[in-house]
């Protein structure tokens, strides 16, 4: 530990090291560090599956874990190069999604296609400099247990989506969604909501109904 954090407070050494994991132009491990230092680094749980024909950028010094029984399907691209990525027991990362750290999956998430979920933002304030090489900022995204999430959706960095809540498919998520909600759209808005009361599914409408209809009662 005491070695990090020599390495992290010193500029060249921190150069050094960064050259020593990745190609400076290749944003992902180089092969040593695969095969020689990941797999003794990452936890994957009982019975978990990492698709070969996904591309999986992760790095030794940010975790990585895949819990019990969940799976990364092909062509997908997981990235913990800014962030730690946790997926929980019992969860699908679908064909061909982008997870990008730092994220949070809880269990028994549905993850359908082409999905990307990322917690980092290129820095763009100064115009004298292109995008990638600014200063990058990140905010943790949070994914709650049994949730399931539509295919082409974008979730954006610094999110928080509550349990049991179902993002329909091609929605953006720029805000947090509470539990027991269903969201649409871009940006997403909640459209439907668990009455714990009713024990039922309830519209939006409804709900505004329901509270112009008290006040005039």
């Amino acid at each position: 530990m005491e070695i990090i954090k020599l390495i992290k407070s010193n500029p060249v050494l921190k150069r050094v090291a960064l050259w020593l994991l990745q190609d400076p132009y290749r944003p992902r491990p180089r092969l040593w560090v695969k095969v020689l230092w990941n797999p003794f680094v990452h936890d994957k749980g009982k019975r978990s599956l990492v698709s070969k024909r996904s591309r999986m950028d992760v790095f030794p010094f940010n975790q990585f874990s895949l819990g019990d029984y969940s799976t990364i399907e092909d062509f997908s691209c997981v990235n913990n190069a800014m962030g730690a990525v946790v997926v929980g027991s019992k969860s699908r990362v679908g064909i061909g999604n982008t997870i990008i750290g730092p994220v949070s999956i809880g269990n028994n998430v549905n993850m359908a296609q082409n999905i990307v979920v990322s917690g980092l933002n290129h820095g763009y304030q100064d115009v004298t400099l292109p995008p990638r090489e600014q200063k990058c900022s990140v905010a943790k995204i949070t994914i709650s247990d049994n949730c399931w999430i539509g295919a082409n959706v974008v979730i954006t960095a610094g999110v928080e989506i509550g349990r049991h809540v179902v993002i329909a498919g091609g929605s953006v998520v720029t805000k947090s969604i509470p539990s027991y909600s269903v969201a649409v759209g871009n940006p997403a808005r909640v459209v439907k909501y668990y009455d714990v009361e009713k024990e039922q599914w309830c519209s939006k409408k409804h709900q505004l109904i329901k509270k112009d209809y008290g006040k005039t009662a």
